[in-house]
This record gives C-alpha cells, sequence and structure tokens, in this order.
C-alpha cells in the first residue's frame, strides 16, 4: 500500500498538457517517480485486502491484441467476431462454473451474457431488467395507475453484508432498497426476506428485486441461495446473484454446494 497522501500527485504534473512530446526515457522517468509511488499493489503476496487481479502473461498479450484491434462492439454489425466471441467465451464461463444449461446462449432460450465494465454495472442492468419486467406486469394488473404510482411502491432487497453497489444501483434506479439483517453466520436467510416481503406488502409495496450475494466482500460469507430461489420464485420477484467475489471458486467442483438453488436465479 502507498504511503502517500491524498492530492500528492498534482504539485507532480503540470498544470496543464504538455505542447511538446517528450522522450521515452522521459516518460519512464515520470511513471516511476509520479506514477509507481501511488500505486497499490494488488498483485503483492502481501496485499489481502479486496481480491487478487489475477493477471498473466496470456492476459497483458490478449490486452494488446485487443488495443491493437481497437473494434467497437456495440453490436453484431459493429464488429462480429467482437460480439459472437463474447457470447461464445460467456458460454465457455458457464460451463466452467457448472452453471445450468438454460443459462448458456447455446440452449436456444434466453440465456446467454454479455461482459460489463464492472460488477456494479452487471448489479444495476440487472435491477434495471427488474424494474422493467416487473413495471409491464403491474400495468396490466392496473392500467389506472400511472408510471410514477408505480414507482414509488417498488423495493428492493439484500444482505446487509451485500457490497456498497447494490443499495447504489436502488439509488440509480430510483427506488427504495431495504439491507435486511443476516444470520449468526452473515448470511442472508429465506425466512427473514419473506418476513421482510410480507411487511412491505401489508404497506401497499411491491417487492420486485432481490440480491444474492454468493462472496461478501466484508467476509466472504455466502447467502441461503436455495432459501431466497424458493421465496422469490413463489412470488415471481427477479433474483440477481452477485458472485463477483468469489463466483471464480466455482469453477473447483468441491465449492459448488455453495450456489445450490442457482437455477431458481434469474440473472
Amino acid at each position: 500500500v502507498p504511503s502517500v497522501k491524498p492530492g500528492y500527485l498534482r504539485p507532480l504534473v503540470p498544470e496543464q498538457a504538455p505542447q511538446q512530446p517528450e522522450p521515452w526515457t522521459a516518460v519512464m522517468e515520470d511513471i516511476e517517480r509520479v506514477i509507481m509511488s501511488g500505486v497499490t499493489h494488488w498483485h503483492s503476496p502481501r496485499f489481502h485486502a479486496y481480491f487478487p487481479t489475477a493477471n498473466s502473461y496470456p492476459a497483458i498479450v490478449a490486452d494488446m491484441l485487443s488495443g491493437a484491434i481497437a473494434c467497437i462492439g456495440f453490436s453484431w454489425i459493429a464488429s462480429p467476431a467482437c460480439t459472437e466471441l463474447e457470447v461464445v467465451m460467456l458460454d465457455w464461463l458457464g460451463q466452467m462454473l457448472g452453471l445450468p444449461e438454460e443459462f448458456l446462449a447455446r440452449s436456444g432460450g434466453e440465456g446467454g451474457g454479455v461482459i460489463q465494465g464492472t460488477a456494479s454495472e452487471a448489479t444495476l442492468v440487472a435491477l434495471l431488467g427488474a424494474k422493467s419486467r416487473m413495471m409491464q406486469r403491474v400495468k396490466e394488473q392496473h392500467p389506472e395507475w400511472t408510471e410514477n404510482d408505480i414507482l414509488s411502491k417498488f423495493v428492493g432487497y439484500s444482505n446487509k453484508q451485500a457490497h456498497s453497489s447494490v443499495e447504489r444501483a436502488g439509488l440509480l434506479g430510483g427506488v427504495r432498497f431495504r439491507n435486511l439483517q443476516p444470520d449468526d453466520k452473515r448470511r442472508l436467510r429465506g425466512e427473514t426476506l419473506r418476513e421482510a416481503m410480507d411487511e412491505d406488502i401489508r404497506k401497499g409495496l411491491i417487492p420486485f428485486y432481490v440480491v444474492a450475494t454468493l462472496g461478501t466482500t466484508s467476509s466472504c460469507t455466502f447467502d441461503a441461495l436455495d432459501e431466497l430461489g424458493d421465496v422469490c420464485n413463489s412470488r415471481e420477484v427477479w433474483l440477481h446473484v452477485d458472485a463477483a467475489y468469489a463466483g471464480s471458486a466455482f469453477i473447483c467442483p468441491e465449492y459448488r454446494y455453495l450456489m445450490k438453488g442457482i437455477e431458481k436465479a434469474d440473472s
């Protein structure tokens, strides 16, 4: 962990972007003097916060190739190879993790994945999908309600131990969010979720979204996914699984018991 103080970098660089190019040796000197002194070394064996970024020689070469090709893959026609490779490789990842076949694009159903910029974005995208699905359903049941009326009733849920991005997704999505108390092993249980939903339904609110965390960033605990899935499926509430921290462990079959109930998730 660097020993610099906040604001250390500004005095070390010009106030404005340089007008003239500098020799490569000067650039590398600046890297050592300005950048490396303020870098947190995530790859160090002494770094025990957050998670290892798991960089590798093949990954560095792949970054170089991606940078050289420099395609923009926002649609198929923009870059067929880029978009198709993304779908295929995410199927590979799903198979490595032991996800159900219906989660894969090759199943021909609604399965398949896309890469988001961050795990926080993925949580937000899932929330927006859940919001849209429930909005359509409620409109059909209550055509006299406006979208604002419906949105004001939506409520989502997660473990109090969930990552801060989960609650932030609720703020960005314009919905209320409840952080529920975990059990003595820091897991969110099905009964806790059921009681919270019943309480909110009595208040006239509409549960629409639940985030189950498989590997919390604070203590690497795993919510009771199977129980949460039963509650969500019985009430047609979208269940999103956030396994950004520990999900890679499911590549090892001996850890897959921790994701029992994954087939009940929507995303």
